[in-house]
């Protein structure tokens, strides 16, 4: 009855694997279908719209860029770039630019719908476009970088006193700048400025952006030579760019933009979960589920769903993180502390390697982003429960460790000693004995039968010397 029941279930288990994979691929074809129904067919004449909506970030960069690419195959009359952003990372921002430079189809920025801005790195990224326009009620600016421009400035060393000349009139001396601070704001400066030389736009405003964090209104921008025109909504900003002339490359191009149809390029799903996933701390969390798995499948192998689990958490989360901006220290400190962790594993040394383990994980999950955006920033209380949860996992295996250092030998031959056990047979001052149900050769007492209960003392190769129950003190009870 045993064979049916096991050849029942491999042709079960066999049928639950085909039938999984059937699933995953009619999940990946739909996935695939619904990214292809989600974008409508390519029109040459038409003007694509893609939407900068919310921090600038990996997934944004990524979308942006595709979608720029994905106009110029087309061979799209231009590409509309709708803004509504409070910045986000420098580098995203820069590949943004770097692909808005190099893209051969004319690019025009739009802030809006009514309400939105383009600050800190949405300016940067309207000064790269080759038509900049804005919606009524929009605003732009604040292009300090926060960590930079958030921060109390030093107070000014107070100057020499002099005799009073009854003169005290002239500015009030201005605020020390930190060096680092200074080399920032100066290479944020000239990125602005040559891109408002590319374009033709205000420049000294762009530098007061930088430097002082100032902003404008659409109506304001328009009247300092910032923008180019103020649209109420798209087709209106079809109908005032037609005839416009822009330098794409090295080549002046006429725009004919009336009339032109408006191809939506929504964000797809690869762009939804990138930008979940490049959550600094959402990586940060999967990077320890995948060290923990793993840790769990070494402490047990076998378990299979651990070590799957862990191991996909950690190629995601490792993933996320290569899309972010990274500091070489943070990263060396993260992984010497996954390491040690997974080290204490096999090496138990009562805590030592998982303390320690924990502490640089910690200390490298501090400094590991290097931004001065809050919405990339590694959260503190999130760091907190990572340690404590390392700590605790660490205590554990070591409490594991001292109580198995402690623990009785539980196999081989020394595991029989002490044990009560039946006489088997017995002439003279041998016979055989059960032990751990095996039959064992034994040596003892003349007075011996079979039947009769006796310890065992000690083991001289595969003999055993034994006593009768009554000579022992206190012995345990065979296993």
């Amino acid at each position: 009855m045993a064979a049916p029941i096991q050849s029942l279930t491999s042709g079960t288990c066999s049928m639950l694997r085909r039938l999984c994979a059937l699933a995953a691929l009619l999940a990946a074809a739909a996935l695939c279908a619904v990214d292809a129904s989600a974008q409508p067919a390519p029109d040459p004449r038409a003007a694509v719209v893609l939407s900068l909506d919310g921090i600038v970030g990996p997934a944004t960069a990524d979308y942006l860029i595709r979608g720029l690419a994905a106009a110029r195959e087309q061979n799209a009359a231009v590409v509309v770039l709708r803004i509504d952003t409070p910045g986000g990372l420098d580098a995203s921002m820069r590949e943004i630019i770097r692909a808005i430079l190099a893209s051969p189809v004319p690019v025009i920025a739009y802030v809006a719908p009514n309400g939105s801005r383009a600050a800190s790195a949405g300016t940067y990224i309207l000064y790269a476009s080759h038509i900049a326009a804005m919606a009524p009620a929009t605003n732009l600016g604040a292009a300090t970088p926060i960590s930079l421009g958030g921060s109390p400035p030093r107070p000014a060393e107070p100057p020499a006193k002099k005799p009073s000349s009854g003169d005290e009139g002239g500015p009030p001396p201005s605020p020390q700048k930190d060096p680092s601070e200074a080399k920032a704001i100066n290479d944020a400066v000239a990125y602005i400025r040559s891109l408002a030389a590319l374009r033709g736009r205000n420049a000294d405003w762009a530098e007061q952006a930088v430097r002082a964090a100032a902003s404008l209104s659409a109506g304001e921008a328009r009247a300092q030579n910032v923008i180019d025109l103020i649209a109420d909504d798209l087709p209106d900003l079809m109908e005032k760019t037609d005839g416009r002339r822009v330098r794409v490359g090295n080549n002046e191009v006429i725009l004919h933009t009336k009339g032109l149809a408006l191809q939506e390029r929504e964000p797809d799903w690869r762009t939804r979960v990138l930008g979940i996933i490049t959550n600094p701390n959402l990586a940060l969390m999967l990077l320890m589920v995948g060290v923990y798995g793993l840790i769990f499948e070494f402490m047990s192998p076998g378990a299979l769903y651990p070590g799957v689990v862990g191991a996909i958490c950690l190629l995601v989360g490792l993933y996320a993180l290569s899309a972010l901006p990274l500091t070489y220290a943070g990263i060396a400190l993260a992984l010497l502390g996954a390491v040690l962790m997974v080290a204490e594993i096999f090496t138990p040394s009562l805590g030592a390697l998982g303390i320690g383990g924990a502490i640089s994980f910690v200390l490298g999950a501090l400094m590991l982003v290097d931004t001065d955006t809050p919405a990339y920033e590694v959260s503190l209380p999130l760091v907190a429960g990572v340690a404590v949860a390392s700590l605790g996992m660490t205590f554990l295996i070591g409490r594991l460790a001292l109580r198995s250092r402690r623990a009785p030998v539980v196999s081989g031959v020394e595991a029989l000693i002490g044990q009560r056990t039946k006489v088997l047979s017995w002439t003279g001052a041998q016979g055989y004995v059960s032990a751990g149900g095996e039959r064992w050769r034994a040596v003892g007492p003349v007075d011996l039968a079979a039947g009769d209960t006796v310890v065992i003392e000690s083991a001289q190769g595969l003999t055993l010397r034994v006593r009768t129950d009554a000579e022992a003190p206190s012995q345990k009870e065979p296993a």
